[in-house]
């Protein structure tokens, strides 16, 4: 030990002479630099760069605007914060409006009783800590969700909320992974955070794939397989991940499926990690949302003991909420011994942002048919989910209008992800410049037309082929301008590269 850490510091110093500085590149976590999430990657670099030439009013860019279709953040893109929730979070903000004359002219009668609910159990305000775990107004509010959706109990003390989805996510894996010889089953494509978690906490991804033919289904052959495989490299699978409806794919299981995953969990002792946050986005016609918990719990002895772990934010769904950094995890037949080191790990970070676990609240209990708000609710939240349906199907259809393009149906979620058959003379070209194909097609995307997707390699793709990922957020009256850019230059494109 003494031997490794002179050789170290003998490193260190002598990097310190070269370059002057004390961290640098080469000595910084290898972990660090393994991670990688190709949502906020390359290509959102090089739209930040045309964003800022865009500003200075003096440019030669193809483009008038960019249209930021890489990421899932709806209201960059247009949509409206939810009336009633902004309302009660207005006045739980600035608590003195709710003795002026003010709010009975501009607030609802229930948002306002709504704010005093909880400053009265918060008497603190949105501005003091709260439970490391979070507020227990909170916790009870979403266990009372659970119970409504699932038609089982949920308990206040197995709800953890946190910074948005991804931090439970995080803490979860920080829990798991102990080395490299831990391994953690990932969807193929899978949404980037948990590789790069996975990386960032040592361990080891285990791919399984989704079977883009049967509109990105998956079998528990292919898990099978997967976990067999791992298991002869030496890679201890701890958890399975599933992503319903799925992010990038755009697919949604159905109970039976669902039923399988819960079984082949509970046989290879496996716990189970469902990231359900896009439970209100189901657009396939008569298909509604069914949480892992409920499966399991239907399926009666033994799965009601699933070690099972899901989670939800406010980012998605209708409202949007993604700057606010709101979200939760239920812990379901989790040791109490690991429930505790849990808590210690959420604890280290005193707690989740309390507007974010506010918003999480007004999520899980929102205005009730009756009163003053639901209305406007109602019709705020409808209008959203069915202009979203409308955009996956017009989005979905322009794509499978492009050459070389097949895009599966869009189920649910807030993505496209389709498959692109590139011309030989652009998978050289691309080679050329040192560049994955995709990437070199979507970086020409943007350079061209200002519209910024995420190469399908950012996500994870069978070998050989090509996809990139679009939301379908933009609003619907500049839906077809997008689709006019994406086919103008796909034409161009193809042209070009042509054999």
């Amino acid at each position: 030990m003494s031997f490794l850490l002179a050789s170290r510091a003998v490193r260190h110093f002598s990097t310190r002479r070269a370059t002057g500085k004390s961290l640098t590149y080469d000595n910084i976590n290898h972990l660090v630099k393994q991670a990688d999430y190709a949502v906020r990657g390359e290509v959102v670099l090089k739209a930040m760069e045309h964003a800022k030439t865009l500003r200075s009013g003096s440019h030669a860019l193809p483009f008038r605007d960019l249209i930021f279709c890489n990421i899932g953040n709806p209201q960059e893109l247009g949509q409206q914060p939810i009336t009633f929730n902004r309302q009660v979070l207005s006045l739980c903000a600035y608590p003195d409006l709710l003795n002026a004359s003010l709010p009975g002219s501009v607030f609802e009668r229930d948002a306002i009783d709504r704010a005093k609910e909880f400053l009265r159990r918060v008497p603190s305000g949105i501005g003091a800590y709260s439970a490391s775990q979070g507020l227990e107004v909170v916790r009870e509010n979403v266990a009372k969700f659970i119970a409504k959706r699932d038609g089982f109990p949920s308990n206040p003390d197995d709800i953890f909320v946190s910074d948005g989805a991804s931090a439970s996510v995080d803490l979860s894996l920080r829990v798991m992974i102990r080395d490299e010889s831990d391994g953690i089953m990932v969807p193929i494509p899978q949404y980037p955070l948990y590789s790069a978690s996975i990386s960032l906490c040592g361990g080891t991804r285990v791919s399984y794939y989704l079977d883009e033919a049967k509109n990105w289904g998956l079998s528990t052959s292919e898990l099978y397989r997967s976990l067999k495989e791992a298991r002869a490299k030496g890679v201890n699978s701890r958890a399975l991940v599933i992503i319903n409806p799925g992010n990038p794919t755009g697919q949604c299981l159905d109970k039976e499926n669902m039923r399988e995953i819960v079984q082949f969990c509970a046989e290879e002792n496996l716990v189970l990690l469902a990231d359900e946050v896009y439970q209100e986005n189901i657009y396939k016609p008569n298909s509604q949302f069914h949480s892992f918990k409920k499966v399991a719990w239907e399926m009666g002895s033994p799965y009601q003991n699933l070690e099972l772990i899901s989670f939800h934010s406010v980012s998605k769904g209708f409202l949007g909420e993604c700057g606010l950094r709101g979200g939760y995890m239920e812990i379901c037949g989790i040791d109490d011994r690991v429930r505790a080191e849990m808590y210690k790990l959420a604890s280290i970070s005193l707690c989740s942002n309390i507007q974010g676990q506010l918003m999480v609240d007004l999520m899980v209990n929102p205005p009730k048919e009756g009163e003053a708000s639901y209305s406007r609710y109602a019709a705020e939240r409808d209008e959203i989910l069915q202009s979203l349906k409308r955009r996956a199907l017009t989005l979905a259809d322009g794509l499978n209008r492009l050459e070389g393009v097949r895009c599966n149906a869009v189920e649910g979620a807030m993505y496209a992800f389709p498959s692109i058959t590139l011309p030989p003379k652009a998978i050289a070209a691309a080679k050329a410049a040192n560049k994955k194909p995709d990437t070199f097609y979507v970086l020409q995307l943007l350079n061209e037309t200002g519209v910024v997707v995420v190469p399908g390699s950012g996500f994870g793709q069978v070998e050989g082929t090509w996809h990139f990922r679009t939301t379908i957020l933009p609003p619907e009256d500049k839906m077809q301008a997008v689709i006019q850019r994406m086919t103008q230059f796909h034409k161009k494109f193809m042209d070009k590269y042509r054999s």
